[in-house]
């Protein structure tokens, strides 16, 4: 497994290496883009990027859970839970990473 953390400032440097835009210009393009995807699934909307992911919002009714420690019943209340589903072409580059990484 990598060690490695992908930042907001990582994907601006990415940009600016490949776009050519200013650093600055970089960082508030990332920004922007990371503002509208969270504006999106805040209000309620699916947010699909094309061979990447789907990001969807997803009700979850009221349940009774179990404390592990004790076991005692608890309600869980209704909420609001945020899915990812990676895309088919996410899924195979992933595991082509994994069979080459395994081979070497």
């Amino acid at each position: 497994m990598g060690d490695k953390t992908i930042t907001r400032a990582d994907l601006a440097e990415a940009v600016f290496r490949k776009v050519g835009l200013s650093r600055t210009e970089s960082a508030s393009l990332v920004e922007m883009v990371i503002d509208e995807i969270c504006n999106a699934i805040v209000q309620g909307e699916s947010v699909k990027l094309s061979s990447f992911a789907t990001f969807q919002i997803r009700d979850k009714n009221e349940r009774i859970g179990r404390n592990p420690k004790t076991g005692e019943e608890v309600p869980i209340s209704p909420r609001r839970v945020m899915t990812f589903k990676a895309s088919n072409v996410l899924k195979e580059r992933v595991l082509d990473a994994h069979i080459k990484r395994k081979k070497s």
